[in-house]
């Protein structure tokens, strides 16, 4: 177990599922309301051992129901908190995380993807990105969604999700699956924060102590001109999000004429076909949205300027994000799809097999 009192990195073997939990608290997460489920249970195991250590509260709740509900009130009180849960538990808290959206509460919900639809099963898939870029739950709005696909960024973006969460006001969602859950990787642990050197929310129901008018947190408005210029407000939000926090990593996009476009586990294995496609010399390039929601539409926008005629979405799941890749390429590239459903991993090869088909297809003009 890592000893988050230390302040400098730290270089350490650990499961992607415990360094969740390790870095939101070196983040200054101090409560966790959760409710088991694989294939995330072990965040919350290491929650429940290791959060009341240094001041903190777990605590199991009754149900997904409840946990998101607790969340929503330890936020509103200004504290830095979080849940955690899979795809099916996920649905069970969206109305309590719209509940959040709709008060500007700030908090992180990970999601560690279970397959679908249903129950599912546990093995790695990627079938809730709608559900995690369309807004969890009722209402018009919508979250950050950050997608790790290394256990070191399962650190570096929760750290990130916080801060997104807190300067905007908003929930923030971690969406990873069950490959990146469950993998051990060495992983370099971020500084521990004080709790008391975070930014202070004047808008939190904390207690006025006589010194100011009553906060109210609250997502009701009788009014309609009032809940209408609230949400205008709130979208004003998202478009500095969309233009501030668009995030992916690019290789070999430079001079890429097909460009695959895949995010968490399936990037791991598309980057072994790009650079075996590349071995073969086909003009092959990765583009690994780091942000699902804001989508790096500027990205594809680049990759496009720089010649790319041919967009390949490698998913785990029956064809989603591919959605989004044809929003942003528009029209001015052809866009396919290959993936994967129920757990079942693609391998390098069949997505090698399906760049060299989107070649040759080009060669011969078609």
């Amino acid at each position: 177990m890592a000893d988050n009192t230390q302040n400098a990195p730290e270089r350490v073997l650990m499961k992607g599922n415990e360094v969740l939990a390790e870095a939101a608290m070196r983040a200054g997460c101090r409560f966790f309301f959760g409710y088991p489920i694989t294939p995330q249970t072990e965040l919350a195991a290491y929650m429940a051992k290791v959060l009341p250590k240094i001041g903190g509260t777990f605590l199991q709740a009754e149900s997904e129901v409840a946990a998101i509900n607790m969340v929503y009130g330890a936020a509103a009180a200004g504290a830095r908190v979080m849940t955690s849960s899979s795809s099916p538990g996920v649905s069970l808290k969206s109305e309590g995380a719209s509940y959040m959206a709709g008060a500007d509460v700030p908090g992180v919900i990970v999601n560690v993807m279970r397959g679908g639809p249903g129950l599912g099963g546990i093995q790695p898939s990627q079938s809730d990105y709608f559900q995690a870029t369309r807004a969890l739950g009722h209402g018009d709005y919508f979250m950050p969604v950050l997608a790790p696909s290394t256990v070191q960024e399962m650190a570096d973006l929760i750290y990130l999700a916080f801060d997104l969460a807190d300067e905007y006001r908003t929930p923030a969602m971690i969406l990873a699956d069950g490959m990146i859950g469950q993998m051990m990787e060495p992983v370099s642990l971020p500084p521990a924060r004080d709790p008391k050197t975070l930014p202070h929310k004047p808008w939190a129901t904390d207690g006025h102590k006589g010194e100011r008018a009553h906060n109210v947190v609250n997502s009701l408005y009788l009014s309609p001109e009032k809940l209408e210029n609230t949400n205008r407000e709130r979208f004003e939000r998202y478009e500095q999000i969309k233009a501030k926090h668009q995030r992916q990593e690019m290789m070999m996009c430079d001079d890429a004429e097909i460009v695959v476009v895949a995010f968490g586990a399936a990037s791991r294995i598309a980057r072994t076909a790009v650079r075996d496609a590349r071995a073969k010399g086909i003009k092959a390039g990765l583009l690994r949205p780091i942000t699902l929601w804001p989508f790096p539409t500027n990205a594809i926008e680049q990759v496009i300027d720089n010649g790319a005629k041919q967009f390949l979405s490698v998913e785990l799941n029956m064809g989603q994000m591919v959605d989004d890749v044809r929003l942003a390429v528009n029209g001015r590239a052809s866009v396919d799809f290959y993936g994967r459903t129920g757990g079942v991993l693609p391998t390098p090869e069949e997505v090698l097999e399906q760049i060299e088909k989107l070649a040759s297809t080009s060669e011969r003009g078609e």
